[in-house]
């Protein structure tokens, strides 16, 4: 999904005259979780279903002829694919990380209140201190940098457990 346009469409909900509007949740930390949400949700449900369906296919005709509840064959996929659903929700959360356009709409960019890193490399550039700018670009980039690094590190232990 578009960022900007799911910031629009929760903007014109979440504004006085909108849906929700009576909630009060426009230009709120709230309203940002909820943008976030809705951007990552498709994400995370495209990736686990991919992971799902393999370790489905490779374990469902085994665990049918153990005669087991759906539940336990569930519950068993899952912890099958336990490392690779680690790696989605860690990429979820990376996506999230680095999202600028709904946030700054519907949480408005304030001071000590909705400001995100993302957003505030956004205004500090927009004002011109390209220091503080590219100070908080550091920053982002080394946590997006130790993100990576525990992707990795799941990866081989899981390749590693289970070689």
């Amino acid at each position: 999904l578009p960022p900007v346009v799911v910031g629009l469409f929760l903007y014109i909900i979440f504004s006085n005259q909108g849906l929700l509007g009576g909630l009060d949740l426009l230009y709120s930390i709230n309203a940002m979780i909820i943008a976030q949400t809705i951007l990552i949700t498709p994400i995370l449900i495209g990736l686990s279903r991919e992971t799902l369906d393999k370790y489905y296919l490779e374990y469902n005709d085994f665990l049918i002829s153990m005669h087991i509840s759906f539940a336990k064959r569930l519950f068993t996929l899952v912890w099958e694919a336990r490392h690779s659903l680690i790696i989605n929700f860690l990429a979820g959360f990376g996506r999230a990380l680095s999202e600028v356009g709904a946030i700054i709409i519907v949480g408005g960019n304030i001071a000590h209140l909705t400001r995100t890193m993302t957003t505030g490399i956004v205004l500090e550039t927009s004002r011109g201190d390209l220091t503080m700018a590219i100070s908080l670009g550091i920053t982002l980039i080394i946590i997006a940098l130790i993100i990576n690094a525990l992707l990795y590190f799941v990866k081989i232990y899981g390749e590693k457990e289970y070689a």
